[in-house]
């Protein structure tokens, strides 16, 4: 993958091949959504896929039956990718987005289908509408996940709270969360790191193990997982002062360059409308990182 882009963006239909599958995938060159277009980052992280099956965690006999959700599918590809090696795959996207993207799953599930209706190796996928942060979709779609995937799902600072508030939602204590993003805005990348780290546990994947072609410097995939939360005195207390009082946080809440939004991931309750055990305690823990360098006054 040189400067120029794998795809471009003024086609209607894209042919890309992948896990000895020739799928087609329409965008649309002519929508203002974002999500009508099949952008690099999902092909690459399909690739690396592709790459990585043939023994490990990848390999189909150990994700076959695995539940996977893919937040903002668009086009579809990411989950296709999964989809391939045997998992049960939820593609979602916004309502606008949602006729494109079911189209082309149904297109290109009925080719692999014809092509090797015998095998056992195609896990299946259908399509949700998934706003991000919305309790109802996300309890439609039957949380927790043993796969969270998404890719070039943040290009801006105010999608960073509102995806984190999902994935951790959508997550169990075993969940696996991978993420490409294509770096377009240092600010943003930033953001969205620090945001990571403060609540998952990143490894960033190297180039040797992508796809020779179906790489960029700009590109990174992300394999991650929540941080076991710390059953700590301290934690525990933060967890109390939570219950009974109200912050008020100063102007140092700036520093830790996490968007407000993320404050509501301490309130947030699971889709059924109860707190279990495990959430109560990454909650605490989710306080604990959050006011590390805050002043409570």
């Amino acid at each position: 993958m040189e400067a120029e882009r794998l795809n471009s963006p003024s086609t209607s239909v894209i042919t890309f091949e992948v896990l000895g599958h020739q799928l087609h995938f329409s965008q649309d060159p002519n929508s203002k959504h974002l999500g009508t277009t099949v952008w690099d980052t999902s092909m690459v992280f399909a690739k690396f896929l592709e790459k990585n099956c043939r023994k490990g965690r990848f390999c189909p006999s150990k994700l076959k039956g695995k539940r996977v959700i893919e937040l903002g599918a668009g086009c579809g590809v990411a989950g296709f990718g999964m989809a391939l090696l045997g998992c049960d795959v939820v593609s979602t996207d916004q309502i606008e987005v949602v006729p494109l993207l079911r189209r082309n799953v149904e297109r290109n599930t009925s080719r692999i289908l014809q092509m090797n209706s015998c095998s056992d190796s195609f896990g299946s996928i259908k399509v949700a509408e998934l706003d991000w942060g919305n309790e109802d979709h996300i309890k439609a779609v039957g949380p927790p996940f043993d796969y969270v995937i998404g890719t070039d799902v943040v290009y801006a600072e105010h999608l960073v709270g509102p995806l984190l508030q999902t994935i951790i939602t959508l997550s169990g204590p075993k969940t696996t969360i991978m993420l490409g993003h294509e770096i377009r805005s240092t600010s943003v990348h930033e953001q969205m790191l620090l945001t990571w780290k403060n609540f998952f546990e990143v490894k960033i994947v190297s180039k040797a193990k992508m796809d020779s072609k179906y790489q960029h410097p700009s590109i990174q995939l992300f394999i991650m997982g929540l941080k076991p939360p710390p059953v700590t005195a301290d934690s525990a207390v933060c967890t109390e002062k939570q219950e009974k009082t109200d912050w008020g946080i100063d102007d140092q809440v700036n520093k830790t360059e996490i968007s407000s939004s993320v404050d509501d991931l301490l309130v947030t309750r699971l889709p059924d409308g109860k707190l279990s055990e495990w959430y109560a305690r990454r909650y605490g823990s989710m306080a604990a990182r959050l006011l590390r360098d805050i002043k409570i006054t």
